[in-house]
């Protein structure tokens, strides 16, 4: 059973900066992983923020974030990070970690595709 566990959540003026940690278990050795963050605004659907694949750390970004956050992870740690820089006041969220096994190499931020999800973390940003 993999299991998720963020942290690092907090608040932060529009500008400013938060790294997202998450502590992974449960898949022991295994590659072939697509592990990503999420998040969901109050009234909003959650979205994909970004995602990496675990065998060759290719990553995957949603247009919102590029150039401001950073995916990576430790495999050695079984961690998972998110470095968001020059936040703004619509990053504000409720933050999640998720994995899904994936055959391949692409890893689409899907909500309906990641199986696993931890129980999140909030980030707000004030202006």
């Amino acid at each position: 059973q993999v299991q998720l566990v963020e942290s690092g959540g907090g608040s932060v003026q529009a500008g400013g900066s938060l790294k997202l940690s998450c502590a992974a278990s449960g898949y022991g050795t295994y590659v072939t992983y697509c592990l990503g963050w999420f998040r969901q605004a109050p009234g909003k659907e959650r979205e994909g923020v970004a995602a990496v694949y675990r065998g060759d750390s290719s990553t995957f970004y949603a247009d919102s974030v590029k150039g401001r956050f950073t995916i990576s992870q430790d495999n050695a740690k079984n961690t998972l990070y998110l470095q968001m820089n020059s936040l703004k006041p619509e990053d504000t969220a409720m933050y999640y970690c998720a994995a899904r096994w994936s055959l391949t190499k692409s890893c689409r931020l899907t909500v309906a595709d990641f199986a696993y999800w931890g129980q999140g973390t909030q980030v707000t940003v004030s202006s």
